[in-house]
């Protein structure tokens, strides 16, 4: 399911500490969103801030993208999307 990228995942961006986060994978859309709350709510118990979070259909290359990483790339996150 992962490998074709048809897998849904949780991505949760935050602005402090400035992040990029991969949550999953999921079934299903309702299940990334299922389990959303407890993915913000450890975030939000680690003082992050600036919290945006989208549902989507990819293949994270990393799961875990830091500051220094999203600089040196442009804000380019590193994803192969469902349709090319």
């Amino acid at each position: 399911m992962n490998l074709s990228g048809i897998a849904w995942w949780v991505k949760i961006s935050t602005l402090n500490p400035r992040c990029t986060y991969y949550f999953g994978p999921f079934l299903t859309s309702e299940e990334a969103k299922a389990a959303e709350a407890g993915y913000l709510e450890d975030l939000e118990a680690e003082g992050a801030e600036g919290i945006q979070v989208h549902i989507q259909q990819c293949q994270p290359v990393e799961l875990t993208i830091y500051d220094d990483e999203l600089e040196s790339s442009g804000d380019q996150v590193m994803v192969n999307p469902v349709f090319n």
